[in-house]
């Protein structure tokens, strides 16, 4: 087996959108795939937070006048309405154990890069290495492992730890981050020091 040892001063686990909206039966984009990897990926952050590293969760989440004035690009039009703001489907799963010291990064598109301040805090912490996981794999996750890269950030995917809402398009992003612009792990292999 080989393995993945990350320094923990240096090392941010980037939990992806594991929101209601996603991972919930009643949310209004639910994956089964998502709900699916909440337990690795709350043993992936107690793993990390035992270490010191540090826990960063992203919320997606749309002012409900996001893409009225949209020229091109609707994701209500795409997905229909989700994850608006104010509702419970933005909210993150109860089943992470979500604390004062994590950072939480609000993020209103695929990239929780794209005007957050998710750069500026990484930097002011002198993060370098982002383990990322979440959902969904194909998406949010895969848009924002890329922007970490271009950033020249080091984004390392655990796959065991990422949903999606079809086997082919996580098989799909995985491959495509592990080719292009990133690694990819196991939770398994995963060691934080």
């Amino acid at each position: 087996m080989s393995e993945y040892a990350f320094d923990a001063d240096r090392t941010a686990v980037i939990v992806v959108d594991m929101q209601n909206g996603f991972c919930h039966p009643d949310g209004s984009l639910y994956a089964p795939g998502s709900e699916e990897v909440v337990d690795d990926v709350a043993a992936l952050v107690a793993d990390a937070r035992e270490a010191g590293a540090a826990v960063v969760y992203t919320r997606d989440v749309h002012p409900p006048d996001q893409f009225e004035d949209a020229h091109y690009y609707d994701e209500f039009e795409r997905w229909g309405e989700h994850v608006v703001e104010g509702t419970w489907e933005t909210e993150l799963v109860e089943d992470l154990d979500v604390r004062e010291e994590d950072h939480v990064v609000v993020k209103h598109t695929y990239d929780a890069f794209h005007r957050t301040e998710l750069e500026g805090w990484l930097n002011a912490h002198g993060i370098e290495d982002l383990v990322i996981c979440g959902t969904l794999a194909n998406v949010c996750v895969l848009h924002t492992a890329g922007s970490a890269g271009l950033r020249d950030y080091r984004p390392v995917l655990v796959e065991d730890a990422i949903g999606a809402i079809e086997d082919e398009h996580k098989e799909y992003a995985v491959e495509h981050a592990g080719w292009l612009f990133g690694e990819v792990t196991t939770r398994e292999e995963v060691r934080f020091e």
